[in-house]
């Protein structure tokens, strides 16, 4: 028996709950939380929380854990006042033009004002208008919707570890922006969209661009057709009053077919082309041993990271396209041929759980000169509304199929939609590479569930695989200190950025927490087992599609359409040499100002060596330019010279120039 906690006079037992606040929860009182989240540290700031307990007072039941015997009080008048006090001063510090908010109707804000009865604010609005952030392909940043919860802050850190969002300025004044209010594009923001998913209010939200898919479901001369990802097949309805994980493919396939798409196709499709094409890379790098663990391309989060981060991974990187890239040069490089048409002609729209996938489209490796091979991403959430705006009735749609040829899935292209999806989809088709013979047992179902790190290791004719599947980025960067470490070691990683894989992406319609996304991979494994076919080499027309365009697996064709490369996104590339407009090589001198090296002095030594090299007549020979930064931050101030990286602590200016003289050979 458990200990028992008195919650306004009744006695409710509890065991291993962390706070007062999930036993009261678990009592069936809904306490409000702005600054609370389940997945994430405790916070307690936002003081709506706040309950009475006998001999302790006021205290905020997210940050107070349950003791046996414990009294507490959750709807005292003293209580009550607290919440309707600091909602009165959120609202007060808040843009209020809520009719025309992105979140009105979803707003926490908004719903526990309403549930408080606040009808009036008795401080004084805003004095001031921040600017909007609209530099991210994928999320926008407004600042005057914030209300300092800290939720983004604790997602991008404690789930991704990456950390582009902070608190900055102290009072009236505090506010929730990338370091030195730089725009989310300007950082190492990879556009997961977590801090969107979290935001209780409109601070973050997904960059809306229905109006560019309209324009284009208006335009006679455009040909609209669109691509439906796995995860969205269990997340659609949600919008429209079905529960987490039912299948409302066909009633979408309906609600497009009457919002104007010509042509409706499975993202699924080109998942099955993926597997063709990432488990034969994968079976040649197993069998030579080099570039292993190979790790998954799908995700264009954690590709943006691993550029970002860990460019020396990139050979580690699977070459394959994600999915959607891949259907992009499926429909603009060969259907349009197909169909007679010009690629121009087509508006290729990807509906996705993903707001990463807007940033992908925009890749310039996935463009054919000035045509875009995918034309627009729309989240479920966006395509949703569209539906709404439409007035359509979902629920009540009659079911509708996809268009052939690519309509066409099997279920090993429907799982890639939930973490670990891919690693098993790959493993249904390296088990028949590696081992010559067909199987039947086709599930591995050690790669399921949305643990954040999941380890197999199977065995395929003598050989033993040893697999690792990973979500959130948090976790991915654990994973690899312990592979450079050389703690661990694997053949094949899969990693999604979202918790849980696509099926929690940014996205997807709220709530995303933990429940849904396990009902939403519980209707892609179901989906799953449903198909007919469950290989993705079993698929008929993708081998169809090999024996007319691609020729095989692997083959200079498909190399040239459905892989790709990727490059460092390093702040610094490792250019030393320019050429000046005479041709002449001039000598690159970089002089850091990141924090730690502006904190020691790097912009007074920059002008100090501007000066020094014009008054030596070297401006002609050396380019000096501020960068950010060499990660070299315990060396702080750090110049680069050439390709020297130095200490100017240990240096007069009048020294450094001596340097880079001596670099010139002048001396």
């Amino acid at each position: 028996m458990g200990n028992t906690l008195y919650i306004d006079g009744r006695p409710v037992e509890f065991t291993d709950e962390k706070n007062v606040l999930e036993v009261v929860r678990l009592a069936g009182i809904e306490l409000p939380t702005f600054c609370y989240h389940s997945e994430l540290s405790v916070y307690g700031a936002c003081r709506m929380c706040v309950v009475e307990v006998d001999g302790m007072g006021i205290v905020g039941a997210c940050s107070t854990p349950p003791r046996d015997g414990m009294v507490v009080r959750t709807n005292t008048p003293r209580v009550r006042n607290i919440r309707r006090m600091a909602l009165e001063l959120l609202l007060a510090n808040h843009d209020r033009e809520c009719t025309t908010c992105t979140k009105s109707g979803q707003c926490k804000l908004q719903d526990l004002s309403n549930r408080f009865g606040i009808k009036h604010v008795r401080f004084g609005g805003r004095d001031e208008t921040l600017a909007l952030d609209l530099s991210s392909p994928s999320i926008v940043r407004d600042p005057n919707k914030c209300i300092l919860c800290g939720d983004c802050v604790r997602v991008c850190r404690e789930i991704q570890g990456i950390g582009v969002l902070d608190f900055a300025h102290r009072g009236s004044k505090a506010q929730v922006t990338p370091a030195f209010g730089k725009g989310l594009e300007e950082v190492d923001c990879v556009s997961c969209g977590q801090c969107a998913a979290v935001c209780p209010t409109a601070a973050l939200t997904i960059k809306n661009e229905t109006d560019i898919a309209w324009a284009a479901l208006n335009d006679p001369g455009k040909v609209v057709i669109a691509q439906i990802a796995p995860a969205v097949r269990v997340a659609i309805g949600e919008m429209f009053g079905a529960k987490p994980g039912e299948i409302n493919l066909g009633k979408l396939v309906s609600a497009l077919r009457l919002l104007g798409f010509d042509k409706v196709f499975d993202t699924s499709f080109t998942a099955d082309l993926t597997i063709m094409e990432e488990t034969n890379e994968f079976v040649e790098r197993f069998k030579k041993s080099e570039k292993l663990p190979q790790f998954t391309s799908c995700c264009p989060a954690w590709v943006k990271y691993v550029e970002q981060f860990h460019p020396e991974l990139l050979d580690n990187l699977s070459s394959c396209r994600s999915p959607q890239g891949m259907f992009g040069a499926l429909v603009k490089n060969h259907l349009a041929k197909e169909m007679n048409i010009d690629p121009k002609d087509i508006f290729f729209i990807s509906i996705m759980p993903c707001t990463a996938k807007k940033f992908e489209a925009k890749r310039p490796e996935f463009s054919s000169g000035d045509t875009p091979e995918v034309d627009l991403v729309l989240t479920t959430q966006e395509i949703g509304n569209m539906i709404k705006e439409a007035g359509i009735d979902f629920a009540n749609l009659d079911v509708e199929a996809l268009d052939m040829p690519f309509g066409f899935t099997s279920g090993a292209g429907v799982i890639f939609g939930s973490s670990g999806g891919v690693a098993e989809a790959s493993l249904r088709a390296a088990a028949e590479i590696i081992s010559g013979e067909e199987i039947d047992a086709v599930d591995f179902k050690q790669t399921r569930g949305l643990t954040g790190l999941k380890e197999a290791e199977v065995e395929i004719s003598g050989a033993k695989l040893k697999i690792a599947v990973v979500n959130g980025l948090k976790n991915a960067k654990d994973l690899i200190a312990k592979i450079q470490s050389g703690e661990v070691h694997y053949d094949l990683i899969e990693v999604m950025a979202c918790p849980g894989g696509c099926i929690g992406g940014a996205g997807q319609p709220t709530p995303n927490d933990t429940t849904t996304r396990e009902q939403r991979m519980k209707g892609l494994y179901e989906a799953d087992k449903l198909q007919q076919l469950r290989k993705s080499q079993q698929n008929p027309i993708v081998q169809k599609l090999y024996s007319q365009w691609l020729g095989e697996p692997g083959s200079d064709i498909a190399h040239e359409n459905l892989h790709t490369t990727y490059q460092s996104r390093r702040r610094i590339k490792g250019q030393n040499i320019t050429l000046s407009e005479t041709g002449e090589e001039k000598l690159y001198v970089g002089v850091c100002v990141g924090t730690s090296c502006y904190l020691k002095g790097s912009y007074d030594t920059m002008q100090q060596l501007r000066e020094l090299i014009a008054a030596e007549d070297l401006a002609d020979k050396v380019s000096i330019e501020a960068t950010f930064c060499f990660e070299n931050c315990a060396g702080a101030p750090s110049v680069k010279i050439g390709d020297e990286i130095i200490n100017a602590s240990s240096f007069k200016p009048q020294e450094l120039v001596a340097l880079i003289k001596n670099k010139l050979a002048l001396v």
